[in-house]
């Protein structure tokens, strides 16, 4: 039997989790976080044989807290579950340690097989996934959004989406002031002065 921990702040995405991998012989969800703050502590109780962790959590977000398990528990197996597309941050999420990274929507088709998978100390990519690790490891200039820490990337984005300080703030659990000094940060790193000017760039990587 797979044990898995499953995190995410969504408690409706949590029961649709578990009510897909119910119908698994050979999963069973054995314990949920809903922080990454939660996950280190129910890891720290009990042994789980994937973690399946929502990138995008508030607080300490998703990718913070892989590196923090990387660090305490380096063989724990994790697979990154995420709203975003691979493009956002499927390299810099298997480079921090993940052992795959699956998207939201494919979840229905995909979750079981990539449990497995991972549980048997194997990474699960899809095929644009490789691909993008192929150009990665292939060399040649990165794209300007590479600079920018897990942190500075989540703030881009939602900056290019058009969402303001505050909003930020409270989806983060992070001050405004805090907000404001990454969006200073990444105005420097990517050259640009403008929120609209971060929205087109995202739009051109397929950041948004």
């Amino acid at each position: 039997m797979i044990r898995v921990l499953l995190a995410d702040d969504h408690n409706i995405v949590r029961t649709g989790l578990k009510q897909l991998l119910h119908q698994e012989p050979d999963i069973r969800v054995a314990d949920e976080a809903d922080s990454g703050e939660e996950v280190m502590a129910k890891m720290s109780s009990r042994k789980f044989d994937v973690v399946v962790l929502d990138i995008s959590m508030p607080g300490r977000g998703g990718l913070e807290t892989l590196k923090q398990i990387r660090a305490s528990f380096p063989k724990q197996p994790v697979l990154i579950l995420s709203m975003h597309p691979e493009e956002q941050y499927a390299v810099r999420a298997l480079r921090s340690g993940a052992m795959g990274y699956l998207t939201k929507s494919g979840v229905p088709d995909q979750l079981a097989a990539a449990i497995r998978k991972v549980a048997g100390g194997r990474k699960y990519i899809t095929q644009q996934l490789a691909e993008q690790l192929a150009e990665a490891v292939g060399g040649g200039d990165e794209p300007r959004h590479q600079a920018l820490s897990d942190r500075e990337l989540e703030v881009m984005v939602m900056l290019a989406r058009g969402r303001r300080i505050g909003q930020i703030a409270e989806a983060l659990c992070l001050s405004p002031k805090t907000v404001s000094t990454y969006r200073s940060r990444i105005m420097d790193k990517m050259g640009m002065r403008s929120n609209a000017e971060l929205a087109r760039y995202a739009a051109e990587k397929g950041l948004d």
